[in-house]
C-alpha cells in the first residue's frame, strides 16, 4: 500500500517481525521475546500464557514447551493458536494467528542440547500443568531427575518445539489521540498469498 512505509515498509511479513524483534531487544528491560500465547480446550473457552519466542523463521513463529502440559493438549486438540508480542518502550504490537504444529525432532534436539543444564533437568522434573502437592516436592523430582539423567540428559520424548504458520500478522504502532497505525497481512491459508489492510485504530 501506498502509505506503509517506515517502521511498516516491506515485502515479507517475517523480515518486519524480525526486525520490529531486533530493534525490541536493544530497548525492552527484560524478554522482549516474550508473547501471550493463547489456545482453546475442549470447551472452547480460551487459555493464555506468556512464553518465550525463540525464533522468527521464513514461514513462522517457533517456540518450545512441554508437549504434555495443558497448552501441548490444547494444541494437539486444535492445531491452532494465536499470540501478541506488545512492547511499550516502542509503543508496538505483532499480532499472530494461524496453523501450529510441532518442529522436526532434530530442531527440538538441536534447541534442548543449547540450554543451561538446570533447564535440561528440568523439563524431566516438572510435570508441567499437573498439581504439585508441594515445593519439597518439585525439588525432590529434580534431584531425582539430576541422579537419573546425569550431566548431559538427552530431551524427554515429552518435550519440545512448536511452529505458529499465520494465516494473519498484524502490525500495531501507537499514535497520538489513539490514532494508532495498524497493518494485517491475511490470507486464506498458509499457501495462499498475502494481501495486505490498513486498518482502523
Amino acid at each position: 500500500m501506498s502509505d506503509r512505509d517506515g517502521i511498516f515498509a516491506g515485502d515479507n511479513p517475517f523480515d518486519i517481525a524480525q526486525r520490529w524483534l531486533a530493534e525490541a531487544e536493544k530497548t525492552e528491560p527484560n524478554d522482549p521475546n516474550a508473547i501471550a500465547l493463547a489456545t482453546v480446550d475442549a470447551s472452547g473457552l480460551p487459555n493464555a500464557r506468556i512464553v518465550l519466542l525463540k525464533s522468527i523463521d521464513a514461514d513462522g513463529f517457533v517456540f518450545f514447551t512441554n508437549y504434555e502440559s495443558q497448552k501441548g493438549q490444547e494444541i494437539a486438540a486444535t492445531g491452532q493458536a494465536a499470540f501478541v508480542m506488545h512492547w511499550k518502550s516502542l509503543a508496538r504490537q505483532i499480532r499472530v494467528r494461524g496453523e501450529i504444529s510441532k518442529v522436526s525432532a532434530a530442531e527440538s534436539d538441536e534447541y534442548y542440547s543449547s540450554r543451561p543444564l538446570g533447564s535440561r533437568i528440568g523439563a524431566w522434573a516438572s510435570r508441567q500443568s499437573q498439581p504439585l502437592t508441594s515445593r519439597q516436592a518439585l525439588i525432590d523430582a529434580v534431584a531425582q531427575a539430576e541422579a537419573t539423567h546425569g550431566d548431559h540428559p538427552a530431551r524427554p520424548g515429552h518435550w519440545g518445539g512448536y511452529k505458529i504458520t499465520p494465516v494473519e500478522i498484524e502490525f500495531w504502532a501507537g499514535s497520538e489521540f489513539r490514532l494508532h497505525d495498524r497493518f494485517c497481512w491475511r490470507r486464506e491459508n498458509v499457501t495462499e498469498k498475502w494481501v495486505t489492510l490498513r486498518l482502523n485504530p
